[in-house]
């Protein structure tokens, strides 16, 4: 999910009414302790069935709630357990959360968009879990099934206010009928970006190739960022936001800059491509044709896009001629902390309503949806990555691809700054990139962002240079 524009007045006025009638736990007298032998309970989440993310919907309805009640009369509880269904615009779904948690209302256990969660702290609609749950909330056995990385999807300046639902990774994708061509290896695995580089240069040889494809511009909107900018952000070191602070004309970000005139001053990549409405799609249909050697992308790529059966850009022979390596760090140790290799994730998260009635069984509820059990029932037979390791060997057993982003890029990865000014950021981000890209110098574009970046996070004083 990624942010969209700011949506009119109209729609705080349009689920005003909802939003302060959804109470926090229903309507329940019983006294709200640990002990209650009457709970009431909601789930809200931005699914329903037969609509948007129906399966996601239909898992709760009548996977989740009907489990979790028999659960709780074993313990000799009555709870009543209710879905809030949504199947709107991630904007409006989210200008409706806000609404309800302002008023103190709301569903107890509340999916959100894990860049949604620091702009919640902030502006108090959230606390973390152990504050909420107490201490069980530190003590759940499945935190040691989620990799810290992962953890970072629902934390917030080191406290966890969610547990992450599902993630992903970013790789190099590289077709090895091109490499073979080229002399490049099959079992390829660059060390540093200069490796990179060479490996580009080898495949600039081979006529009606693009050796490399590092999303650019605007055009390609988020993807620019998750897919180019960031991930060579964290390799030289670097991270877009912290201790306070956005990442300006930084040396990491000359980097990155100076990355991209690399590959686009030396001919390695299409600067056309960057530009265009469809760049993105169009770049997926020339690695899937056999025209680009090197593209930086998601699993979703392997999931979705060359998926021989069901993908946009299907490739028949996806499992042999296509290869992945790990994201290298600028040069081995030069990445986020310490690291040789590199990557960025996203996903979504289920945290607790702080005005939560029965906050004790909310987090029961909510430890519940994220057991082993019910991740794998809500994955319904779909090789899907989860926050889960045990889960994920299990269920990514029979595709190499997905278990590589398991074990090894999940470890390694790096999440956006769950802010609100960071879509702006990330524009701002892309717009240097395109700079690079169309010829203009790593200082020069990283100056003009420095600039941009003051106006957009209120001043020089918060920006780090």
């Amino acid at each position: 999910m990624t942010s969209k524009p700011r949506r009119a007045a109209g729609v705080l006025a349009a689920f005003t009414t909802l939003a302060l009638g959804l109470t926090a736990c229903g309507d329940s007298s019983e006294p709200a302790g640990k002990d209650a032998k009457n709970i009431t309970l909601t789930i809200s989440a931005n699914s329903i069935m037969g609509g948007k993310n129906s399966a996601g919907a239909e898992w709760i309805e009548k996977w989740v709630i009907p489990r979790f009640v028999e659960a709780q009369k074993a313990k000799g509880v009555t709870a009543k357990v209710t879905f809030v269904p949504s199947g709107v615009d991630d904007e409006q779904y989210k200008t409706k959360l806000a609404l309800d948690l302002r008023s103190k209302g709301g569903a107890d256990v509340i999916a959100v968009d894990g860049i949604w969660v620091g702009e919640f702290v902030q502006a108090g609609y959230l606390k973390p879990l152990s504050e909420v749950a107490g201490d069980q909330a530190n003590s759940w056995d499945g935190w040691s099934q989620i990799p810290e990385t992962v953890q970072g999807l629902g934390s917030f300046e080191d406290k966890r206010y969610g547990i992450p639902l599902g993630t992903d990774g970013r790789v190099l994708y590289y077709n090895k009928k091109l490499f073979a061509q080229a002399g490049l290896p099959a079992d390829w695995q660059p060390k540093s970006w200069q490796e990179l580089l060479d490996a580009g240069a080898k495949l600039k040889a081979l006529p009606g190739v693009t050796p490399i494809q590092i999303n650019a511009g605007t055009a390609m909107g988020e993807a620019t960022s998750m897919q180019g900018a960031l991930p060579l952000l964290v390799g030289a070191g670097g991270e877009i936001y912290k201790d306070g602070k956005w990442a300006g004309a930084s040396q990491p970000v000359k980097d990155t800059l100076d990355f991209y005139t690399k590959i686009y001053g030396g001919g390695l990549g299409d600067p056309k491509l960057q530009q265009e409405a469809k760049g993105r799609d169009k770049s997926f249909a020339e690695f899937a044709a056999g025209k680009i050697g090197i593209l930086a992308e998601g699993d979703y790529f392997w999931r979705s896009v060359i998926n021989p059966s069901t993908g946009i850009a299907k490739m028949a022979d996806r499992d042999t001629a296509v290869g992945y390596a790990l994201i290298p760090a600028k040069q081995p140790g030069a990445g986020i902390r310490g690291q040789d290799f590199v990557s960025m994730s996203g996903g979504g998260v289920r945290v607790l309503n702080p005005n939560s009635k029965f906050p004790s069984q909310a987090w029961e509820l909510l430890s519940f949806m994220h057991s082993a059990e019910a991740v794998k029932a809500e994955l319904a037979g779909e090789a899907r990555i989860t926050a889960r390791m045990d889960v994920n060997k299990e269920v990514l057993a029979g595709d190499p691809m997905l278990s590589f982003v398991t074990e090894k890029v999940l470890p390694v990865t790096a999440y956006r700054p769950p802010l609100a000014v960071y879509p702006q950021v990330s524009v701002a981000l892309q717009e240097a990139t395109a700079a690079a890209a169309s010829g203009r110098s790593a200082d020069e574009a990283a100056g003009a962002y420095q600039k941009k970046l003051e106006g957009i996070v209120g001043g020089a004083g918060n920006v780090t240079s």
